[in-house]
């Protein structure tokens, strides 16, 4: 097995490229910091032609003309049903009046039904009275001719004083038989009476008969004449219906060519807004470039003019183990020569910074500005700059980080400090118990920010304002982010007062 070398023999060389790399982290922050506000800007909306427009303009114009000669039909059909459902209510009344006049016959027939049975048993009785009266008449005159014993029997003639007697007694007979005829005349005439008003009764029923035969005809021709009008009632409900289909169906294709043009406007529109949006991102992008590079490059340069810092830095990755010393050697990726190795201490927290107050805060700051753009590189960085990445088995092999020169989060935070003289573990779980903890909500400029539980995700420098410092992750770079609350840890971290 091949035997590694300590890393402490590159870091000789490492000032220098830490120089190199200062002015190539300038230019790949801007890229960075342009990419990054430029995601920001929408993909330009489609923007239609002038022809486009018009023509979607042209299948309007067509749509509301057939649109329009279709509500004329239909608003001439409803004044046609009107006219129908008029006609179909007077039927209506025509019928009633019908069933009306059809009632009414039946109730005079039946009451002159009622008055034939009524005039038919009185000449039924009138009859039997007469026959009673005539019976009668017949027993006194067969009795007094043949037992005497009325006025005008046998016996009264037989019984006279004389031919004055005799004549008298006649005269006295005469008198009664013509009161008797008189009655019979009398009865007769009654029967004869009551005959008459039996004729007239019956005349009665057939004339209302007649008149409920010519109601219920007048009742059938109504219901013939309401089913009719209910026909063409329907069928111009029909005609209407079919006319209205039409201008709905004229209306939806208006309403497609409307927003057709509306969209096509709209596009326009939206384009044009994008336009402005675009120019004025563009203009925001090359001043934050802008800004990006003079900040990057006035860090550098307090950086690489701070010698007493650079120093400290030396000074504090001098002869410490690194964190991906596994074995207690390190090899060089371009030797296979072993060569003895010194004893290395371990990594302390505990050291005092060479300098103290807004002096190291703005040191430390200034040294994780230098190395914007940066790529990002799981594992790597310590106090002197970026160094390659280790390997994960996993997301950040699959960007190659074992093969880039950069930093993670927590290696930014190592060469942040490292210019006061403080060495931080390679381990944001170390690292939140590295300093003073205080509230996060009491967070200053300076102050290192954790996430997730026991700070073992994610490790940022604040720089106030709602900004923060960060290598955020594989596929990203060192780059300046808003300040993210969601899973941020109670408590920031203070290296220095």
């Amino acid at each position: 097995m091949r035997r590694r070398t300590f890393r402490g023999k590159r870091r000789s060389a490492f000032p220098n490229t830490v120089r190199a790399l200062i002015g190539a982290g300038v230019v790949v922050a801007l890229m960075g910091a342009v990419t990054g506000t430029a995601a920001a800007v929408p993909p330009p909306p489609p923007n239609p032609s002038d022809s486009e427009i018009a023509a979607a303009g042209s299948r309007v114009d067509e749509q509301l003309g057939a649109v329009g000669q279709l509500i004329n039909e239909v608003a001439a059909a409803n004044q046609q049903l009107a006219q129908l459902d008029a006609e179909v209510a007077i039927r209506r009344e025509d019928v009633n009046k019908a069933l009306v006049d059809l009632q009414n016959a039946r109730d005079a027939a039946d009451i002159a039904a009622q008055f034939v049975v009524t005039a038919q048993q009185a000449l039924a009785d009138a009859g039997t009275q007469i026959h009673a009266a005539q019976q009668k008449f017949n027993e006194f005159a067969v009795s007094s001719y043949t037992q005497g014993t009325g006025v005008a029997s046998v016996s009264s003639f037989l019984g006279s004083s004389g031919p004055e007697d005799v004549l008298d007694r006649a005269q006295v007979l005469k008198v009664l038989s013509n009161n008797q005829n008189a009655v019979l005349d009398g009865l007769q005439r009654a029967r004869t009476e009551q005959a008459n008003k039996d004729s007239a009764a019956r005349e009665s029923k057939q004339q209302a008969d007649a008149a409920a035969a010519e109601a219920d005809a007048q009742k059938v021709a109504a219901e013939q004449a309401i089913a009719t009008a209910r026909a063409a009632l329907q069928a111009q409900a029909d005609q209407k219906a079919a006319i209205e289909s039409q201008r709905d169906a004229a209306q939806s294709q208006l309403d497609v060519a409307r927003t057709d043009v509306a969209g096509l406007q709209g596009q326009r529109v939206a384009y044009s807004a994008w336009e402005q949006q675009k120019a004025a991102e563009d203009a925001a992008i090359a001043a934050a470039a802008s800004a990006a590079r003079d900040a990057a490059v006035q860090a550098a340069a307090r950086v690489a003019a701070n010698q007493a810092a650079a120093a400290a830095a030396a000074a504090a990755a001098a002869g410490q183990r690194s964190h991906t010393d596994i074995d207690g050697t390190e090899s060089d990726s371009d030797t296979s020569t072993t060569t003895p190795t010194t004893p290395k201490k371990p990594r302390s927290t505990t050291q005092t910074p060479s300098v103290t107050g807004s002096a190291a805060v703005e040191l430390a700051i200034d040294r994780g500005m230098s190395q914007l753009g940066v790529p990002y590189s799981w594992g790597g960085g310590d106090e002197n700059g970026p160094t390659k990445g280790i390997r994960d088995g996993g997301v950040a092999d699959s960007y190659g980080d074992y093969n880039k020169v950069g930093f993670d989060c927590s290696g930014l935070m190592i060469y942040a400090f490292a210019g006061l003289g403080i060495s931080l573990p390679h381990y944001t779980g170390y690292q939140y118990t590295a300093g003073k903890q205080v509230p996060s909500s009491d967070m200053k400029r300076g102050d290192m920010l954790f996430y997730g539980p026991n700070a073992s995700q994610h490790v940022a420098l604040y720089l106030g304002d709602g900004k923060m410092l960060e290598a955020p992750q594989s596929g990203s770079v060192v780059k300046v982010s808003p300040v993210r609350y969601d899973g941020m840890t109670p408590y920031a971290v203070r290296m220095v007062s």
